[in-house]
C-alpha cells in the first residue's frame, strides 16, 4: 500500500478531502443515490447472471436523474473484499467528476460483535484498507457496523456468554483504531445502525461516544430504529450526524407504512446537518421491485420535501 499511501497523502496536502461538518452558514441539502438501490442488479453482473449493472453505469442513470451525489458502495468494486485497482478507483472519481456528481461515501462490510478477535480484527484491516480507497475516490465518509450482518443471527449469538458491556467495549477499540486511521487520510468512520445491537439512537449515540473520536461519527438509518418512535430516534442522533440512509419507511424493507419525508426533513434541518441525504430504495421479499422506476420516485419525493421545508 506505500504507492497509494504516498499518492494519498501528496492528493490530500494539494488538494484536500472534503470533510462533513455542522452547516455554519447556510444550510444545504443534496439528495445523493446510493448503489445498494440496485443489489440485485449490480450482483448480477458480478456474479455473470446476465448483464445486471455496474456502479459506472449507475453514475450515467445518477446523471440523468439528476442526482447531486452517488454512494459507491464497497461491495460493487470488483473483486471485492480484495482492494480495487488503482486504475478502477482513479476511472470512477473521473467519471463522477466528469458528469458533475460527487461521491457522498462508500461502504464496506464488517462484524465487530462476535467473540472471536481475529474475525473483528480482519474487519478493521479491512476498514482502514478502505479508508485509503475512500480517500482516493473523494468519499469523506466510509459506512462500517457495528453488528454482525449474518440474518439469522444477534449479537448475543455470535457472543455467547457476553455481556452487552464487554461488546460495546471491545466495538469501541474497533472502532477508535479505524478512527485513527481515518484521521490520517481525512475519511470519517460512519457507523451505521443496521442490526440488533444498535436499536435506539440512545445505542448508538453511547457507542460512538464512547469512541470518542471526531472521525468516527453516526450515520442515521432511517429505516432501522427498532422502537416504539423512530423519528425521536433520529432526532437524537441527527445533530451528531456524518452521513444518511434515507429509506421509504421508518419500520424496514417490508414495512408499507411511508417515511414521513417533511417530518424527516425536518428533523434534519433543525439538526444543522448539511451535505449529502443519500437515498436507499430496497425490494420487499416476494415482490415486483423494478430501480429504474421506484429509484426516480423516491427521489423525488425527497427533494419535495427538501423544497416544502426550505
Amino acid at each position: 500500500m506505500t504507492s497509494r499511501r504516498n499518492f494519498l497523502h501528496t492528493a490530500i496536502a494539494a488538494a484536500g478531502v472534503p470533510v462533513l461538518a455542522r452547516a455554519a452558514g447556510k444550510q444545504t441539502l443534496k439528495v445523493s443515490l446510493n448503489a445498494y438501490s440496485f443489489n440485485k442488479l449490480l450482483n448480477d453482473a458480478i456474479r455473470g447472471r446476465g448483464e445486471g449493472t455496474t456502479l459506472m453505469k449507475l453514475l450515467d442513470f445518477a446523471a440523468a436523474n439528476r442526482f447531486e451525489g452517488f454512494d459507491a458502495t464497497g461491495y460493487y468494486f470488483p473483486g471485492y473484499p480484495a482492494v480495487p485497482p488503482d486504475s478502477y478507483i482513479d476511472g470512477l472519481r473521473k467519471k463522477a467528476a466528469d458528469l458533475g456528481i460527487a461521491i457522498s461515501g462508500t461502504g464496506v462490510r464488517n462484524n465487530f460483535t462476535t467473540a472471536d478477535a481475529a474475525v473483528r480484527q480482519q474487519g478493521v484491516e479491512h476498514i482502514k484498507q478502505f479508508v485509503e480507497v475512500a480517500a482516493r475516490l473523494g468519499a469523506p465518509v466510509i459506512r462500517v457496523f457495528a453488528d454482525t450482518q449474518m440474518r439469522a443471527q444477534t449479537w448475543e449469538t455470535v457472543a455467547p456468554g457476553k455481556k452487552r458491556s464487554e461488546v460495546q467495549d471491545w466495538i469501541v477499540a474497533n472502532l477508535r483504531e479505524c478512527a485513527e486511521h481515518g484521521k490520517k487520510f481525512k475519511v470519517k468512520i460512519g457507523v451505521q445502525n443496521h442490526g440488533d445491537f444498535l436499536k435506539t439512537g440512545e445505542d448508538l449515540m453511547a457507542l460512538v461516544n464512547a469512541v470518542g473520536s471526531e472521525w468516527c461519527g453516526p450515520i442515521v438509518d432511517t429505516g432501522y430504529f427498532k422502537s416504539a418512535d423512530p423519528y425521536k430516534d433520529m432526532a437524537l442522533v441527527a445533530p451528531h450526524a456524518v452521513n444518511w440512509q434515507v429509506k421509504q419507511s421508518p419500520l424496514g424493507e417490508e414495512s408499507e407504512v411511508p417515511t414521513d419525508l417533511v417530518k424527516l426533513v425536518t428533523i434534519v434541518r433543525k439538526s444543522g446537518y448539511s451535505g449529502f441525504l443519500p437515498i436507499e430504495t430496497l425490494s420487499p421479499q416476494g415482490k415486483p421491485y423494478d430501480p429504474y422506476t421506484v429509484v426516480p420516485a423516491f427521489e423525488k419525493q425527497v427533494k419535495d420535501a427538501i423544497a416544502k421545508t426550505a
